[in-house]
């Protein structure tokens, strides 16, 4: 889903049958695709996580002086594959790093022992155009011998989940679009995943000719309760999750609104009891997200985000929509035709599986509604004008009709594709 909220805590919402959004505290989405229906809560994920905001300690000049040169060269270290052989981040050998930056939030000093808490950021090399950032608390030991400061640990901040370099060795595949990087697999499967992610990305940028980064990220897990971890969150929250989606919504998301920074976390267990269509949607829909975060808004309902990123999905597929939406299809022929388009709240994560399943099946043919009747060009011109000023807006200035009209056509559409249904 891409539904956010701006706040000091973010919440986030996940999906089953294909794909679930959720989002956001400080502007940061989450976006989940899943197995079948649903979506789920929980603190901004380590992939992307934005700092909490905090008020920010000054120690004395000197201190802070010799503290940050202590981060800046275990950052050095870190970038230049030069840490002990313990350390997790040698665990990122193999990645291609392009920056890695500690800023510092406060600090206390103990004699000869300090704690900082800091801000980290990072970036890959040819994927990255804005950082991501989380949390950290840094043990540092006054060393005269060694000039001052060493830094002695580095964990995850309180409240800030785990990174994937934390769970092992960090496994590296480069695609032709993407980068997968995943902790315990086989290479070959981790090919499987770049390969899919690779048509991915062309099929986004058919349904979404627009400006983005053209390439995804994706982390691979080394399993659901990894993921769990990497989410903050129980496993069990993913289990039938397929994938989540993590970035920061824009406009006003800062480095991360244009998906620069975005990450597709794949739960293993779940994509790969996918069949090729299931694991080629999943990565498709989740992509959407990563192409249209710039656009996507508090403002724009997620009806027209899930929908979107499912009508994206299965352009061109030949399925048909009593295949994508049997939940939708028996509701509608049993005589219970909705009598709006899906609300927010429909897509909450643990309600009732069914109403879920529904929501995005109507959301997908609300998208599919204005793709024929009115064009493609449209629908997308629909979306970043929702984003901006409402969905209310973009029905008038864009396919110059009302929600109410829109509305009445979309049941229309409804009694239409799922022909059994009775008409009222």
């Amino acid at each position: 889903m891409n539904r956010q909220e701006h706040g000091p805590t973010p919440v986030r919402q996940g999906r089953r049958r294909r794909t679930a959004a959720a989002l956001a505290g400080p502007a940061v989405l989450v976006s989940v695709a899943v197995l079948a229906g649903c979506t789920a809560p929980g603190p901004a994920p380590g992939a992307a996580s934005a700092v909490p905001a905090v008020t920010v300690t000054a120690p004395e000049p000197e201190l802070r002086t010799a503290v940050q040169a202590a981060l800046d060269r275990r950052a050095a270290a870190v970038l230049g594959h030069d840490v002990p052989p313990g350390d997790p981040a040698a665990h990122l050998a193999d990645v291609p790093l392009a920056t890695w930056a500690y800023r510092i939030i406060d600090v206390k000093r103990d004699g000869a022992r300090a704690t900082v808490r800091a801000e980290l950021s990072h970036t890959l090399t040819g994927h990255d155009t804005g950082p991501v950032t989380g949390g950290r608390v840094l043990e540092l030991t006054r060393d005269d011998r060694a000039g001052g400061w060493r830094v002695t640990a580095d964990r995850p901040a309180p409240g800030a989940a785990p990174q994937l370099w934390e769970q092992g060795p960090v496994q590296v595949v480069r695609g032709a679009r993407s980068l997968v990087l995943g902790v315990g697999h086989d290479p070959a499967r981790l090919r499987d995943v770049a390969a899919v992610a690779d048509r991915a990305v062309p099929a986004v940028q058919a349904a979404w000719p627009g400006e983005w980064a053209g390439r995804v990220v994706v982390l691979v897990p080394r399993s659901v309760d990894a993921l769990g971890q990497l989410m903050g969150q129980p496993a069990d929250a993913y289990r039938g999750i397929a994938a989540v989606t993590t970035g920061r919504t824009g406009p006003g998301g800062g480095a991360h609104a244009d998906g620069s920074a975005d990450r597709v976390i794949v739960n293993p267990e779940a994509y790969g009891g996918l069949g090729d269509f299931g694991q080629r949607f999943v990565l498709t829909h989740e992509t959407v997200h990563v192409a249209t975060r710039a656009h996507t808004t508090a403002a724009t309902p997620l009806w027209l985000s899930e929908g979107f990123a499912d009508w994206a999905a299965y352009r061109g597929s030949g399925r048909t929509p009593a295949e994508n939406a049997p939940e939708l299809r028996d509701a509608v022929r049993a005589g219970n035709l909705p009598d709006a388009l899906p609300g927010d709240a429909d897509f909450t994560f643990g309600g009732d599986a069914g109403t879920v399943a529904r929501a995005y099946a109507g959301g997908w043919l609300a998208c599919e509604l204005i793709a024929d009747r009115w064009g493609e060009d449209k629908l997308t011109a629909f979306y970043r004008l929702a984003g901006a000023s409402g969905a209310e807006r973009a029905f008038r200035d864009v396919l110059d009709t009302t929600s109410d009209a829109f509305t009445w056509a979309w049941r229309d559409r409804l009694r239409q594709e799922f022909s059994s249904a009775p008409s009222r």
